[in-house]
């Protein structure tokens, strides 16, 4: 009788081994095995990080193996168990992977299928189409779309980490991980003797340095001698955590009336600011989002304001970006002056201090909160209602969603939550992140999320006009070694265009996200579905760069891109297209090493040695 040898990897998280008992049904396509009972619980099988064989014998011949049915009962009491993945040896010496990398929980049936990616077009049984259709039935009913705040872009129907689906929670460890750190960064901080500083005046700019100087690196301590200076003012718009609201000026707007007799003394090429305009000589940021958005005022003994100022910045003959004149807010007058380098150095040091202040919230609210961790939620969410885990955009995406979903709700239950973490130390606390997201929802486009095309937009793509920005430099490159190999996977997969559009899961997933996800709204311009290989490959490389390279730029992590620990994909090509990919990320974190050699301030966060493959923190 054929004899099957069933070879089971137990993950490593903790918890991961089950004293349960477990059962295994090879299902072929001229039928399937008897319901098997692996081994007994106590018998020291799927312990964590555990791989164990069986033998399988079989009564007649079942065909080809198609699927793999595993089920998980209770022994005493429930245990949930991770399984990394199943290997089958047939009768004929062939060997047959079937990735799993899922926790089985409570008595659900979990059904396998084998490692190969296939498009549902490519599906030709009637057992395949069954098992695709209901896989994402399922799915849809366990990832529910719902609105958290209205013009929100939607997240998952779930109020607690607790309730999320088991697979997409913390594992054990990060769970562990993401407490740990946070006890360890508000001790090193000493943010518990400083929160009442919160909520009230600082005395001077020593209490700001009783905590600044807990971080301990080079760079803070350049950044702390500095900091006061117009040079790193200007210099953070180009590489500080919040490098997208600095733009090309091609017209001094009428609600910001400097004149050249207001900055002459700032000028170094001889020309009038017009003419200075005209050469392309100057930038601006213009946090008009702020305006009229309400300031925290969740303790009525501490009044809190918030400014909504335009700043304009002079490139000198050195290519630095200085700048040379600031308005805090949208309407001059006399009560809104102009500020200026030549003023008092107090009252300038101040308007940089509150132009700051402005970059802070739209930077954690709109730049980062909206623009990477809500986003990239509505692609995880659509991912995991649309494509099927052997559609290989899935296995694709999947390392890029990795714990989005959960940090999110975290973030929802602990952090922007009322009462929360963000009203007790933030000027927009107590509802006016809530309005800057909603504000920014209206200009939240999906060709924003185009790196180059979000760089263009703001008239900063020439490297030789504008040497330093090593956002824009770094970003390019990993955007195109992301775009590279995203294109040597799709065509692995995809023989044409025609191919795209035959992809009722793909066109599914598009328009899960826009419709649903985005809400339809007109504004957003998201589209509802792709129709060429370009366009496939573009929108692939959006959600991968916005969850990993994006996300690392404005808030640094940890997780690395191109590692993929969990080996979803089997085939050779697609092990060549990773090969070829990381290849190219060492060669880009190379360049990027070298170009900061002997650098004070240098720039690594688009370093692809450094870039988290998701946004999980």
């Amino acid at each position: 009788m054929p004899c099957y040898t069933v070879t089971v990897a137990t993950g490593s998280q903790w918890f991961a081994g089950t004293d349960d008992y477990i059962y295994l049904t090879l299902v072929g396509t001229e039928g399937c095995s008897e319901r098997t009972l692996l081994d007994k619980p106590l018998y020291n099988d799927f312990e964590r990080g555990a791989v164990d064989s069986y033998d399988i014998t079989v009564g007649e011949n079942i065909g080809d193996i198609v699927l793999i049915k595993i089920e998980k009962k209770k022994y005493w009491v429930h245990d949930d168990w991770y399984c990394k993945y199943i290997t089958v040896k047939t009768p004929s010496g062939d060997y047959i992977e079937f990735p799993c990398f899922r926790w089985l929980v409570d008595d659900k049936e979990v059904i396998l299928r084998d490692g190969r990616a296939r498009l549902p077009q490519d599906d030709k049984t009637r057992v395949a189409k069954q098992h695709r259709r209901k896989e994402l039935e399922t799915r849809q009913k366990t990832f529910r779309w719902k609105e958290w705040h209205p013009g929100f872009p939607m997240s998952i129907d779930a109020k607690a980490h607790k309730e999320l689906p088991r697979d997409i929670q913390f594992d054990s460890e990060k769970g562990v991980d993401f407490i740990l750190n946070y006890s360890k960064a508000i001790e090193n901080l000493y943010v518990n003797q400083f929160m009442h500083m919160f909520q009230s005046s600082w005395g001077d700019f020593s209490d700001f340095e009783r905590i600044f100087m807990r971080i301990k690196n080079t760079i803070s301590e350049y950044v702390m001698q500095h900091w006061k200076e117009d040079f790193m003012f200007g210099y953070q718009f180009l590489n500080g955590c919040n490098p997208v609201m600095i733009q090309k000026c091609t017209q001094i707007p009428k609600k910001f009336p400097v004149t050249h007799e207001m900055v002459a003394d700032c000028l170094e090429r001889d020309l009038t600011l017009e003419e200075e305009l005209k050469a392309g000589n100057l930038y601006i940021a213009d946090y008009e989002i702020m305006e009229d958005i309400t300031a925290n005022a969740t303790d009525p003994c501490t009044p809190q304001y918030l400014a909504a100022p335009i700043c304009l910045l002079y490139k000198n003959s050195q290519n630095k970006i200085l700048p040379i004149a600031i308005q805090l807010s949208q309407s001059p007058g006399e009560d809104s002056p102009i500020y200026l380098p030549s003023d008092d150095q107090h009252d300038w040091l101040l308007a940089k201090i509150w132009v700051r202040s402005s970059d802070f919230h739209v930077h954690q609210t709109v730049t980062h909160l909206l623009r990477t961790h809500l986003i990239s939620e509505v692609f995880g969410i659509a991912m995991f209602r649309q494509l099927s885990a052997v559609h290989p955009a899935y296995k694709l995406l999947l390392p890029h969603i990795r714990f989005t979903i959960a940090i999110n709700t975290k973030a929802r239950e602990q952090l922007i939550c009322e009462n929360g973490l963000f009203d007790k130390a933030n000027g927009t606390g107590g509802g006016g992140h809530v309005q800057l997201v909603q504000k920014a929802m209206k200009t939240f486009t999906y060709k924003s999320l185009c790196f180059p095309e979000s760089i263009k937009a703001r008239g900063m793509e020439s490297q030789e006009e504008l040497p330093y920005y090593y956002y824009r430099d770094d970003g390019n490159k990993v955007w195109e070694a992301i775009k590279s190999f995203v294109t040597d996977m799709i065509n692995i997969y995809y023989a044409s265009d025609e191919t795209v559009q035959e992809d009722e899961e793909i066109q599914a997933f598009v328009k899960d996200v826009c419709s649903f996800g985005m809400q339809d709204f007109d504004y957003c311009e998201f589209p509802k579905s792709v129709q060429t290989l370009e366009q496939l490959v573009e929108y692939l490389t959006v959600v991968i760069f916005t969850a990993s390279a994006q996300h690392a730029a404005i808030n640094f992590g940890q997780l690395f891109l191109g590692m993929y620990p969990d080996e979803h994909f089997i085939e050779k090509p697609v092990k060549k297209a990773l090969e070829t990919f990381r290849e190219k990320l060492t060669e880009v974190s190379k360049l990027i090493k070298n170009r900061n050699e002997g650098k004070k301030l240098p720039y690594y966060y688009l370093s692809p040695d450094r870039i988290p493959n998701s946004v999980a923190v």
